[in-house]
Parts: C-alpha cells; sequence; structure tokens
C-alpha cells in the first residue's frame, strides 16, 4: 500500500547535518619567518635545519595575514581584515582569503587547529 504524500519526509530529511565547529588556522611550528628590510621571510625547519630551496616572502596583504595567523583565525576573520584595510569587497576578499589559506597548506607553512 502507498503512503500519501504528507507521510513522506519533506526536504529537510535530505540536509546533511551543519558542522559547527570553526576551522581555524595558524602558522605552522615547523617554519621560522622574520621579518626584514620591509619584507616577510618564511623558510620551512627540517630536521633543525632551515630549507633554503623552499624559502617565501609576500607581498603587503601577505604579510598582514601572515602576521595575522600568529594567532589562530577564521577564514572569516582573515578576510574582514582585508576588506576594511584595502579596497576590495567582502565577496573578493573572502575568496582571495580562501585562495591564500589553500596555497599555505599545501606548501606546509600553516595548519588548521
Amino acid at each position: 500500500m502507498a503512503l500519501p504524500l504528507s507521510a513522506l519526509p519533506g526536504p529537510e530529511a535530505l540536509a546533511s547535518p551543519v558542522n559547527t565547529a570553526t576551522v581555524r588556522h595558524t602558522r605552522n611550528t615547523s617554519i621560522v619567518s622574520r621579518h626584514v628590510a620591509g619584507e616577510t621571510i618564511v623558510v620551512p625547519i627540517c630536521r633543525g635545519v632551515g630549507d633554503l630551496d623552499s624559502v617565501y616572502t609576500f607581498n603587503s596583504v601577505g604579510q598582514g595575514l601572515w602576521q595575522l595567523l600568529e594567532d589562530a583565525r577564521t577564514a572569516e576573520e582573515l578576510a574582514h581584515w582585508v576588506a576594511t584595510h584595502y579596497e576590495v569587497e567582502a565577496k573578493q576578499a573572502s575568496k582571495d582569503v580562501e585562495s591564500y589559506l589553500a596555497e599555505l597548506t599545501e606548501i606546509g607553512l600553516i595548519r588548521t587547529v
């Protein structure tokens, strides 16, 4: 016997549970960074020695974000900082920050907490 339509679950039954945990990003502990002559220089440390084949520098926006990443931050917090300090729309700031975080994660400079 078929069930009436009113007995079937609604679209809310198809929704996956929302992860309410906030993802925060912070610097990897196996790197060293210094601000020298107006530039931020980041060097990964491998077995106690700097990996000089992998030295990174940032533009002014990247430098500001890198400083903020000294403490764990959400992508939203970082995007808000970009949008308020530079002439960029919030949506574009969010997209740029997500890209920046993905790149830093891929090369091992940051981690999520």
